[in-house]
């Protein structure tokens, strides 16, 4: 019988193993992996895609389309209740169902839109384009060589799509009671009576609003002195107080001192002296990026000051002729739509298409109801980078659309640069704003001049007319 191999010979079987090579390797099958892979696949190239999890990554599964039909049933939800009879939909109260009778039907229309978090039909497309899926966590071996599981993958160029996951907390307590964050929460059937949020940015806000109009009592705690921290001030202080006059407990410009478990619980206590009991506690303080133990130092990459993979417009890793770049792992825009516009430049530029990206005018959404939307600089971020900056505001709640709806409440904010006469930045607060910002994401990204914006028609009525006082007096001002 013969006998095991010496730690020499393992080491030896482990690096003369047949290895499979690819034009084109793909670590992560998220977003940015899952287009990636079908563009250059359709281009002619060799591909493989290993992903440890789902092919497709958070967004369809347990991110953006669970979260987007939650809200969407809450909305509805809300407006049967409050604004039928106002807008003239029913001549009386509607009695609506119990509230967890309902919730449970939101949360099947929820998993059905997440196609039960199955990857099956997305794995079978893309295997049909010639896609081959490794399910295994990928690990960069040496330059060239990645490792999945058992096997070992040759690479020609080397794209890096890991994503994000969860930033840690170090909150007294918080390990002593079961928490949740935003993958916990799109994928349960559980509906608290009351609920702690910490964190106010959009995934707290968003899982705030889901629960309050299902009739969970609501606290939401965040350590900045405004929601959305980084958005234009007055319209995070008008979603705190849409938010606010929901019926959701904010609570701003305070942090959590301690944590304690308790019965059918936990009590959340806040450097303030305000604490609060609740059923459920659920963490939304941010991502970061996954390089950790992928093997980036075996290439001579360096991460920057927060672990994030840095790359140059093209999507090209610093310092790399054959690695790249994708998605949330650059901390750039943490968003689908930023993972997608990576995918889309590293394909192209592998496709021999010299293609460069612009970060510019990424739109951001906060999917709620009011909805918050912008796109490139607040005024505080323009003047911090130096701007002569102009600001022009207009109430969407004087548009004939608005006038005609009911709808007395929004805001549209227009931050321009007056020397260049060209728009820095918008932010807007209403229904279903998230619509209306592509035309400033247009006019940012392509530099469109001021005159041209404020001699533009819109249709009548519709609340892009907003734009028009607004655009005129930055026009104005900027003579």
């Amino acid at each position: 019988m013969p006998g095991r191999a010496t730690g020499r010979e393992r080491i030896r079987l482990r690096y003369t193993r047949r290895v499979d090579s690819f034009d084109v390797v793909i670590l992560g099958g998220g977003s940015a992996g899952e287009l990636t892979a079908s563009l250059l696949a359709a281009g002619g190239k060799s591909v493989a895609l290993i992903e440890e999890r789902l092919v497709g990554g958070e967004c369809p599964y347990f991110a953006c389309m669970p979260s987007k039909a939650m809200l969407a049933a809450a909305e509805l939800r809300h407006a049967i209740r409050w604004t039928a009879v106002p807008s003239g939909a029913a001549g009386r109260v509607i009695t609506l169902d119990d509230d967890r009778d309902a919730y449970a039907a939101a949360v099947a229309r929820r998993d059905a839109v997440a196609r039960n978090r199955d990857d099956r039909d997305t794995v079978q497309r893309l295997q049909a384009q010639g896609i081959r899926i490794v399910k295994a966590r990928g690990r960069i071996e040496a330059p060239g060589v990645v490792s999945a599981g058992a096997e070992r993958f040759g690479w020609r160029d080397l794209v890096i799509a890991t994503g994000s996951r969860f930033r840690g907390s170090r909150i007294s307590g918080l390990d002593t009671v079961s928490t949740w964050h935003s993958e916990q929460f799109y994928s349960s059937a559980e509906l608290p009576a009351s609920a702690a949020i910490i964190g106010g940015g959009a995934v707290g806000c968003e899982i705030a609003q889901v629960l309050n109009r299902f009739a969970c009592r609501v606290t939401l705690v965040q350590h900045s002195a405004q929601l959305l921290s980084r958005e234009e001030p007055s319209i995070a202080e008008a979603f705190a107080v849409a938010l606010a006059k929901d019926g959701i407990d904010v609570r701003l410009h305070v942090e959590v001192s301690r944590v304690e478990a308790v019965q059918n619980g936990a009590r959340i206590s806040l450097d303030d002296g305000w604490s609060t009991t609740v059923e459920r506690v659920i963490v939304a303080t941010g991502m970061r990026a996954n390089t950790d133990h992928i093997g980036w130092e075996r290439l001579g990459i360096e991460l920057d000051s927060r672990n994030n993979l840095p790359i140059d417009d093209h999507c090209r890793v610093r310092g790399q002729d054959h690695v790249w770049g994708a998605g949330d792992v650059t901390g750039l825009a943490l968003y689908t739509h930023t993972a997608n516009y990576h995918g889309r430049t590293i394909a192209a530029n592998l496709l021999g298409r010299v293609t460069r990206a612009d970060h510019r005018a990424i739109p951001r959404g906060v999917y709620t109801e009011p909805a918050v939307a912008s796109v490139g600089l607040s005024s505080v971020a323009a003047r911090s980078h130096g701007y002569d900056v102009a600001v022009a505001k207009f109430p969407l709640g004087e548009t004939a659309r608005a006038f005609v709806r009911g709808d007395s409440a929004g805001l549209l904010v227009l931050v321009a640069d007056r020397r260049e006469r060209v728009l820095l930045g918008a932010a807007a607060i209403g229904s279903h704003v998230e619509e209306l910002i592509g035309e400033a994401a247009l006019a940012i990204r392509a530099r469109v001049p001021l005159h041209v914006l404020a001699d533009l028609v819109h249709p009548f009525p519709t609340y892009s007319e907003a734009y028009e006082p607004p655009f005129r007096e930055l026009l104005g001002s900027a003579s």
